[in-house]
């Protein structure tokens, strides 16, 4: 079980081939804070058939893509 379990699922079942999700959405979506275990987390995403795109420090966004 990983503490972003409930993003993973809401990834999974959203569906698109790819969006945008802000960390302010990240945080409210998985109920934790988006921190920098998130880059070893991600990799958790693939199992869900999503890959992380691109990490924005600036804008502060996830872009996730089906795979």
């Amino acid at each position: 079980m990983s503490k972003y379990d409930a993003l993973w699922a809401y990834i999974q079942n959203d569906g698109r081939h790819s969006f945008k999700l802000t960390f302010m959405q990240i945080q409210e979506i998985a109920g934790i804070p988006i921190d920098h275990s998130f880059l070893k987390y991600k990799k958790e995403l693939t199992d869900y058939g999503y890959q992380v795109e691109k990490i924005s420090m600036k804008e502060q966004t996830v872009i996730f893509k089906r795979i």
